[in-house]
Formats: C-alpha cells, sequence, structure tokens
C-alpha cells in the first residue's frame, strides 16, 4: 500500500517509474519495489524499497530507532544495487517514525509535486496521507488480531 503510494506520488511528480522492476533481480531473487525509468537525480535511477516495521513486537526494545535499523537491513540487502543505480529504503514505523533518510526523501518528493501543481502545502498533505496509510494498517493488523 505505501509502495504504491510512493509510485502514485512519482507519477504526479512528472517521473515515470516501474514497480517491482524485472531487470533489477538479486541472488536470492528479491528486488526492490521501484525504480524510476529516467535518471532522478545525478544522472542515475532510484530504486526504492518500502518496509513496515511494528515496533509492539518483543524483540524490540528501544522503539524510535526500529525504522532506522530496517533501513539499513535493507541498505545491506540492497547493497548490489548501488553499481547501477541509487538506492533510497524507505522504513516506517507503525507508531508513525520514518528514518531519517527517508524522511528527506519524501520531503523533496512532496516538494516536486508542489512544483508541477502550483500548492504550496503539497508536502504536508504528501505526509498527511502516509500517515492515514500507516493507520489503515495498523487497523488491518489489529482486526486480524482478534
Amino acid at each position: 500500500m505505501l509502495n504504491d503510494l510512493v509510485a502514485r506520488a512519482f507519477a504526479v511528480a512528472g517521473v515515470p517509474v516501474a514497480k517491482a522492476p524485472v531487470g533489477l533481480v538479486r541472488r536470492d531473487g528479491e528486488r526492490p519495489d521501484g525504480i524510476t525509468l529516467f535518471p532522478f537525480e545525478g544522472g542515475r535511477s532510484l530504486t526504492w524499497d518500502v518496509t513496515v516495521v511494528c515496533t509492539t513486537a518483543d524483540s524490540y526494545i528501544d522503539p524510535g530507532c526500529v525504522a532506522e535499523m530496517a533501513a539499513s537491513r535493507k541498505e545491506v540487502k540492497h547493497a548490489t544495487l548501488r553499481t547501477h543505480c541509487d538506492f533510497q529504503p524507505i522504513a516506517v514505523e507503525t507508531l508513525g517514525p520514518i528514518n531519517e533518510s527517508a524522511t528527506c526523501f519524501l520531503y523533496d518528493l512532496g516538494r516536486r509535486i508542489s512544483l508541477v501543481s502550483g500548492e504550496d502545502r503539497e508536502t504536508q498533505f504528501w505526509f498527511q496521507l502516509i500517515s492515514v496509510a500507516i493507520q489503515r494498517f495498523n487497523a488491518v493488523l489489529l482486526h486480524d488480531g482478534f
């Protein structure tokens, strides 16, 4: 769901993307969630991989840094992609925090949408949309938990 939002945000910003790109398969058969079809920044395409981590799990002792831990794991997991394109992990905790690099990236994406639409508040709308998606995800988790 969050991956779809990121792909749609790119489309609104005028950047064509492909979700689950076939040509970027790792040795274990996994691939990133998406890639820009044209160079995004610095003459290189950008790939991203979204993960939502549940901070209420017993294995996480220190909520707040869980998104950073998940982003680091994604960086290691997709390290081989760096030779072909830039990689952006997007790790979101179920209670709200987003990893720092993703926050900067999502802010930049919102700014790009603002430039296209002319609406100065697009970045705020973008983060609100992410928050609503996480709330819906939490509602499904809560419902399935009963």
